[in-house]
């Protein structure tokens, strides 16, 4: 049996409970660098809990389709995860709600091509799922020494489907 997931735009609102929607919409914080630069001051709350830091690693990702098969996802109990794309194109952001240490129904965003995402500790989500070539995005997230990852293979899968 596969069960299908229709793809939305990524919206700061319906993300909320996931994590962090970083763009630079809107007026900026505060004009910098002799103004002519825009600073959109802290846009999200990075987490590392108190055994980690936080570190920068560069990934290269396989672009991936639409639609999709989505088998695993996975969590960070001990830290938030930003992916920060190093090009502007949409990538696929699948998340699921907690239910009692099980994800529940995984929603399926795609970003607007200018758009990164930090995901809230704890959050059930896909894998890195860009939709075009280079797959590059710089990751923020934990560097630690206890585990910090936890995956779930679902039964059945599901399709992500385009909106």
């Amino acid at each position: 049996m596969t069960r299908t997931i229709p793809s939305q735009l990524l919206t700061a609102a319906a993300f909320a409970p996931f994590g962090d929607v970083l763009d630079v919409t809107g007026t900026p914080d505060k004009i910098i660098n002799q103004g002519l630069c825009g600073r959109h001051h802290d846009r999200a709350t990075l987490d590392f809990g108190p055994q980690g830091r936080a570190g920068i690693s560069l990934f290269n990702a396989e672009p991936r389709e639409l639609p999709y098969r989505l088998e695993m996802v996975e969590r960070h109990p001990e830290g938030s995860q930003a992916f920060i794309p190093m090009h502007q194109h949409p990538f696929l952001v699948i998340v699921a709600p907690d239910e009692g240490g099980v994800p529940g129904t995984p929603l399926a965003f795609v970003t607007d091509g200018a758009q990164a995402i930090n995901l809230h500790r704890g959050t059930w989500h896909g894998v890195l799922t860009p939709l075009a070539a280079p797959g590059f995005f710089a990751v923020v997230d934990r560097i630690g020494t206890t585990a910090n990852l936890q995956e779930h293979w679902f039964d059945a899968p599901y399709t992500v489907t385009g909106r």
